[in-house]
């Protein structure tokens, strides 16, 4: 029998929901994070994730390193367990130091939530740990490590400073993760003594996951972050892709043909490039609209009229403000591995203008909703900026449309991306759960 993608995907919520003979039932999901509250990124798919598996009545508990104080998932009645810690910028400096390498309180609690309500058919997934839980939360899942996923939304299961990217040399890093190479070169955008830090950290990554072989599966956003942790030692075989889920940030398609503001929306770091985007427009004589925070925001916020921050934004706050913007920027400095909010602007009709590491980049580009360049070089980004404002406003507006209609495929719908996540714990729960399920998604591509 072969199953449609529909109802493959379908069949992986109702094997957790309704199990036939010699299906194992997901008694309960486990959500590992940091924090509790997000604001984007590996924590906001966490809070995602709990969400939508109550959408289907699957128990569902939350592990966090905050104070666990979700009063919406609360409500959908997700059992919250917090450690109530700070995160590592948060915290006295010498307790970070130690806690960041080995948080012993992150583990026993871990530990002593499976000790007293583990069961056959626990499923638990990591999101994030390198902020609050550390390391030392793989020591304390080794006992279900066989029923254990991780989600890989940055590169810190491979790579010290968890890009793969050199800050001080501003380059792409291939050097081989806690090699010689890597160990001896002062890439940390801090100082090198803080690279020594994250090497010790690095080293229990790599001791306690890449090592420890039943962790049962890595998830990874893109294809093309599988190179990168193949290099680091990972085997091939571990490593499962599963395009993150978007929404738009605007139902109704952004008219960008009758705007001329450009938008960056992030993180305000380094690494994200908000500096390159600032000065790319100030050369170009183009306006910019920052939504975001960070540690940058002070410098971003004087840096020149041609600049409007207005600071961190709900996704229905953004929706309202991008209604003014000609195009996204997504200038990152590393290898972005996904870029969220790229796709994100795409569905809500902005063209796309992002850095040629970007993994999506080849694809947008080639889609025709995006423009990729080198936006670490002031010059050739301006240019790009320059070049795009003064497309006649038909092809502007041909691109947003491209946009808005195409961008769809290049990720998930929040029931995809919640299913085969559901699909995956039910092979880590058993090796004979729906042949026929793995055979279609594989075929038709859910599965990376």
């Amino acid at each position: 029998m072969h199953l449609s993608l529909s109802e493959a995907l379908r069949s992986a919520a109702d094997v957790s929901r309704f199990p036939g003979p010699g299906t194992p039932r997901i008694d309960r999901v486990v959500v590992i994070d940091d924090y509790s509250v997000a604001r984007g990124g590996a924590t906001g798919l966490a809070v995602l994730s709990a969400k939508l598996f109550r959408g289907l009545d699957i128990p569902v508990t939350y592990i966090c390193g905050d104070d666990a104080a979700n009063a919406e998932l609360a409500a959908l009645g997700v059992s919250m367990v917090g450690l109530n810690s700070r995160d590592l910028l948060s915290a006295e400096r010498a307790k970070a130091f130690v806690t960041g390498i080995h948080n012993g309180a992150a583990a026993r609690m871990v530990a002593n939530w499976i000790a007293a309500r583990d069961t056959a058919n626990t499923v638990y997934h990591v999101h994030g740990w390198h902020q609050i839980l550390s390391p030392a939360l793989f020591r304390a899942l080794a006992p279900v490590a066989a029923r254990c996923v991780v989600h890989a939304h940055d590169f810190f299961t491979a790579c010290p400073n968890g890009a793969f990217f050199d800050y001080q040399a501003q380059e792409i890093c291939l050097r081989h993760p806690l090699g010689a190479g890597c160990i001896a070169t002062a890439c940390d955008k801090r100082s090198y003594s803080h690279k020594l830090w994250r090497v010790a950290r690095g080293s229990n990554i790599l001791r306690l996951l890449r090592a420890e072989a039943d962790f049962g599966r890595i998830i990874l956003l893109h294809e093309k972050m599988a190179g990168f942790l193949v290099g680091a030692g990972y085997r091939p075989e571990r490593l499962t892709t599963i395009r993150n889920p978007v929404a738009p940030l605007s139902i109704e398609r952004v008219e960008a043909e009758a705007n001329d503001e450009f938008v960056f929306i992030g993180r305000l770091d380094e690494e994200k490039g908000v500096e390159d985007a600032v000065a790319a427009t100030r050369r170009a004589g183009a306006r910019l609209c920052v939504i975001g925070d960070g540690p940058l925001m002070p410098l971003v916020a004087t840096s020149g009229d041609h600049v409007r921050a207005v600071g961190w934004q709900s996704h229905a706050e953004i929706g309202t403000t991008i209604r003014k913007a000609c195009a996204l920027l997504m200038p990152s400095r590393y290898p972005e591995p996904f870029g969220l909010v790229a796709i994100e602007a795409a569905r809500s009709g902005l063209p796309i203008i992002m850095s040629r590491s970007a993994f999506l980049a080849e694809e947008m580009e080639r889609a025709g909703m995006a423009f990729a360049c080198d936006t670490a070089d002031e010059a050739a980004f301006a240019e790009t900026l320059t070049r795009f404002a003064q497309m006649p406003r038909h092809e502007i507006r041909a691109m947003s449309e491209r946009a808005f209609l195409m961008s769809p495929d290049l990720a998930s719908t929040h029931e995809e991306w919640r299913d085969a996540l559901l699909a995956e714990y039910c092979r880590l729960l058993s090796t004979n759960v729906v042949p026929e399920l793995t055979d279609a998604v594989a075929t038709q591509g859910v599965f990376r």
